[in-house]
């Protein structure tokens, strides 16, 4: 598995954190930024991180900002992306068994650490229900008159 991870400044602590974690299990990963904790604009990282994942070179993708709330807001803007803000291992479930996650986002400073790892372990290892009233659900999300940008 491969995964795109993005930052703003408010969540570049946590993202290197995790980055350590994913190193340690040998998990393939690739860090789209930003890269110190100096102010950064979070749709850029989110854009990114999206654009990864949409090209399919990268199976899913990770988001850190201060609440996770603007990361969430800028990724759901691009049609097939279905970004979800997790704060525990049941809306980590939840994301993915009923609404197909493909980019999990983590609010960086009301997330601990250990925490997050569940969070992030959860994630990855739940799959889509593949129901046929939540695969309904999920492909009401993209189409016509959506106004990705």
């Amino acid at each position: 598995m491969r995964i795109a991870l993005g930052s703003d400044h408010a969540g570049y602590e946590l993202k290197i954190k995790v980055i350590r974690y994913f190193h340690n299990e040998k998990i393939g990963f690739t860090d789209f930024g930003c890269y110190t904790f100096d102010a950064a604009d979070y749709p850029i990282y989110a854009r990114k991180v999206c654009e990864a994942v949409l090209s399919g070179e990268f199976d899913k993708g990770i988001l850190f900002c201060n609440t996770g709330i603007g990361m969430s807001v800028a990724a759901n803007r691009y049609n097939g992306i279905r970004a979800a803000l997790c704060r525990d291992a049941r809306t980590a479930v939840s994301a993915r068994s009923h609404n197909d996650a493909n980019v999990l986002v983590i609010g960086a400073r009301v997330t601990d650490y250990n925490l997050t790892v569940d969070v992030i372990k959860t994630f990855f290892a739940t799959e889509f229900s593949n129901a046929e009233r939540h695969i309904r659900r999920v492909g009401m999300l993209d189409g016509p008159g959506r106004n990705a940008f």
